[in-house]
């Protein structure tokens, strides 16, 4: 298939890789020049890339930056064909995403919204998991590009459901974390080696998905990013705006955003979100990391 592919960083720029490696004709776009993907061509904007593709992937760090490739002075608005399909992988308001899809529609484009989860890793290896909103036809086209990034897609309902899943999901993400990063804090503080209660963590109810793949980088205090605190602070308050605009109350996320606000001013928006850990450290006196083995022991 004919592929543009707009936006290469973390996530994007593995994902329009492997599009490439699976033998798809891919054009790609970055906002920042000189990113480039082995086997994909290179275009100067987005409406370049855009300009005969069969489908439009998106893949950039929020709603403005979607609202710019698709409808912005070098957008891909003024070339898309009818019977287009444009899918977007970025995390944005679930609002603005039925929007856009309807203002594409009126040129009949194929709108689907297809956020994933999986970070750095999963992206590299292909194996994403995708949350998807749209039309069952608009989503079976894109089959064969899911193939190459991900392992597995769920179709959540109409467009704009699969950026409502995926801000519920970050939303788990995000406090499931914190409460590890509470428990190390605490624990290390009352003398507890934190090596010694990651694996007792694992082996209980209390064990998770998040804890089993943060806990080595954070053993490690390898906070580099695979998925930046930038990044999961505005999901985080996506999802706090999406829950105004529902009428309802997320008191742990409400603490939890807090928390990111005072990690983002400190300086750690592009580290991984789990440097919100070195905060909890700031406040708490403490370092949390794996003790060193003795020789002999």
């Amino acid at each position: 298939m004919r592929v543009a592919f707009l936006g290469l960083g973390i996530m994007g720029r593995p994902m329009a890789s492997n599009l490439a490696k699976a033998g798809h004709q891919v054009t790609v776009w970055n906002r920042t020049p000189g990113k480039e993907v082995l086997g994909a061509q290179v275009a100067a904007s987005p409406a370049d890339a855009a300009r005969d593709a069969e489908v439009v992937w998106i893949c950039v760090s929020d709603t403005q930056a979607v609202e710019s490739v698709l409808f912005g002075p070098d957008g891909v608005e003024s070339v898309l064909n009818p019977g287009v399909t444009v899918a977007d992988s970025s995390t944005i308001s679930p609002v603005a995403t039925h929007s856009f899809a309807e203002r594409l529609k009126a040129k009949g484009v194929r709108y689907v919204d297809a956020p994933m989860t999986g970070s750095k890793i999963a992206a590299e290896g292909g194996t994403l998991i995708f949350m998807v909103g749209g039309e069952e036809a608009a989503i079976e086209h894109l089959k064969p590009l899911f193939a190459a990034m991900g392992k597995k897609i769920f179709r959540m309902g109409e467009t704009g459901k699969g950026q409502a899943t995926k801000l519920a999901m970050n939303l788990q993400i995000a406090i499931i974390y914190e409460a590890f990063a509470e428990g190390l804090t605490l624990a290390t503080k009352l003398g507890v080696d934190p090596a010694a209660l990651v694996p007792l963590i694992e082996a209980s109810m209390v064990r998770s998905g998040v804890v089993e793949y943060k806990a080595p980088f954070v053993l490690k205090r390898d906070f580099s990013a695979n998925f930046p605190l930038r990044l999961m602070y505005k999901d985080v308050r996506l999802a706090l705006q999406a829950a105004k605009e529902a009428r309802i109350k997320l008191p742990a996320l409400e603490t939890v955003e807090e928390v990111y606000e005072l990690a983002y001013e400190d300086g750690a928006g592009d580290l991984d979100y789990a440097a919100t850990l070195t905060l909890l450290e700031k406040w708490a006196g403490v370092e949390i990391k794996a003790a060193p083995v003795e020789v002999g022991a």
